[in-house]
């Protein structure tokens, strides 16, 4: 069964203003801290692949039920990638 914690690093993620090169120090702080592979990288990818402001850019060339798929699809995988290197690793 999943932890709290596990569950709840990719939402914490989503509305951190950053980009791929900003991340990797908070990622390695929380490596360093213990944290599981699987789930800073879940984390990492939720502040990259599902930032708002990238909504509301979709918004002016796809429609918001478009936009709900995409966000589905990509969290979604966001947990699956989490979860299969906590499993591996």
């Amino acid at each position: 069964m999943p932890s709290a914690r596990r569950l709840s690093a990719y939402p914490l993620g989503i509305p951190m203003y950053s980009n791929a090169a900003d991340i990797i120090p908070v990622v390695e702080a929380l490596l360093d801290k213990g944290a599981a592979l699987g789930t800073v990288l879940a984390f990492m990818m939720a502040i990259i692949g599902l930032f708002p402001p990238e909504a509301i850019i979709l918004r002016k060339v796809l429609r918001w039920p478009l936009i709900a798929a995409f966000v589905g699809a990509v969290a979604a995988g966001i947990l699956v990638v989490g979860y299969l290197f906590n499993l591996v690793l």
